[in-house]
């Protein structure tokens, strides 16, 4: 969450001419409720089942950027899957990057709503700790420092875009910082 996923993402598939999909926006149009809702009236368990079905749809579809929600790499074997059948990215940051990011976020996240920055770290870490082994499975890790400005955008997205074109096999597994 805040790491920019979506507007790396986005913008990822434009600059390298591929389609882009939103995991969470695929499965809010598919069961047209928000993914909020959809853990409100099933639970999480059922929820990353539902998740895994629509990671699994999508993992089909060629030539796409897919952006997940933080959590999918965590459950089943999905990064397994994901790693089977697509070059992973890990948008890593410090969790006080990530907290300022998200105070100045428009984004409504309902597990954050209220929370203070110095709430909010702590709360970060938490998450991190618990996900990180899975994250860091990916084929490419991109440390950002800072993504503020379009021009932070632009050196992550440009970044990880020379990681992708790379056709060296060892380019991979390596970490990059911006």
């Amino acid at each position: 969450m805040g790491s920019g996923k979506t507007t790396v993402g986005k913008k990822l598939a434009k600059s390298l001419d591929l389609s882009f999909i939103d995991l969470d926006a695929f499965i809010e149009s598919k069961h047209r409720k928000t993914i909020a809702e959809i853990f409100t009236e099933k639970g999480e368990d059922e929820f990353r089942k539902i998740e895994r079905k629509a990671l699994n749809d999508v993992a089909q579809i060629e030539e796409v950027i897919i952006s997940t929600g933080g959590g999918a790499p965590c459950f089943f074997d999905n990064m397994d899957l994901m790693n089977k059948t697509g070059t992973t990215v890990y948008i890593k940051a410090e969790p006080e990057e990530l907290a300022a990011r998200l105070l100045a976020s428009k984004t409504v996240r309902p597990i954050i709503a209220g929370k203070s920055k110095s709430e909010l770290i702590p709360f970060i870490t938490k998450h991190l700790a618990a996900r990180e082994r899975y994250y860091m499975e990916a084929k490419i890790i991109y440390h950002t420092d800072k993504m503020i400005t379009k021009e932070d955008v632009y050196l992550t997205v440009n970044g990880i875009a020379e990681m992708l074109k790379s056709d060296k096999p060892d380019c991979f597994k390596k970490e990059l910082k911006q």
